[in-house]
C-alpha cells in the first residue's frame, strides 16, 4: 500500500517529539488510562475489554498480540507530546513551511495544445508555509487522501512546475499514483 499524506503529516510532527514515548506494553497502557481518565475510556479506544486494560496495568499480561500492540502504539504516539507537536506544526505553518518527498506519477493541463502526459517523477520540494497550513488544517477536519493529495498538487504545482509562479501560468499539474510520499518539517 502506497504511503498516505496523511500518515506522513503525523511522522513529521513525530519527529519533533523531545522524549521518546513508552515502549512497553505495561508503560503505554498506563499512559492510555492516564490520559484517557480511566480503563473503561482506555478499553473502548482500543476495542479491547476494561478487565484486559486492567491486566497490562497491573503487569500480569506483557505481550499483546500484533494488531493490539499496533493500536496500543499508535494511540500512545496520537496522543504523547501534544504541546511539542502543536508547536512544530505552527511552526512549520508559519515560517518554516514543509519539504515534501515524493515518487508519483505527475501530467499537465494547460492552454489547447501544450498537455503533457502524464510520467512518474522522483520530486523533493519546499512548499511555503500557507500549504503547511493547509494540509494540516485539512487533515485535522478529516480530509480525505484524495483531497490532501490535491493539496499538495497544489504547492508542489506552484513551487516546483511553475517556480513560485514566476513561469508557466495556468499549468495545472495531475498528482496520481503515489508510490511514496515523505513529508518533513
Amino acid at each position: 500500500m502506497p504511503d498516505s499524506i496523511g500518515d506522513s503529516l503525523d511522522r513529521a510532527l513525530e519527529s519533533a517529539f523531545t522524549r521518546r514515548p513508552p515502549r512497553s506494553a505495561q508503560a503505554q497502557m498506563k499512559y492510555l488510562v492516564r490520559q484517557l481518565k480511566g480503563t473503561r475510556a482506555a478499553a473502548q479506544a482500543l476495542g479491547i475489554s476494561q478487565r484486559t486494560v486492567e491486566r497490562y496495568v497491573k503487569g500480569q499480561l506483557k505481550r499483546p498480540r500484533r494488531d493490539l500492540r499496533d493500536r496500543m502504539e499508535r494511540e500512545v504516539r496520537k496522543r504523547w507530546q501534544p504541546q511539542v507537536r502543536a508547536k512544530a506544526r505552527k511552526k512549520a505553518a508559519s515560517t518554516d513551511g514543509l519539504i515534501v518527498s515524493t515518487r508519483a506519477r505527475f501530467g499537465f493541463t494547460a492552454a489547447p495544445g501544450t498537455t503533457d502526459d502524464a510520467r512518474v517523477r522522483d520530486i523533493t520540494q519546499a512548499l511555503p508555509p500557507d500549504f503547511a497550513d493547509r494540509l494540516f488544517t485539512a487533515r485535522d477536519q478529516g480530509a480525505t487522501e484524495r483531497q490532501l493529495q490535491r493539496i499538495a498538487a497544489e504547492g508542489l504545482a506552484r513551487m516546483y512546475f511553475r517556480a513560485d509562479n514566476t513561469r508557466a501560468h495556468g499549468l495545472d499539474v495531475e498528482f496520481t499514483d503515489v508510490e511514496h510520499i515523505e513529508i518533513e518539517l
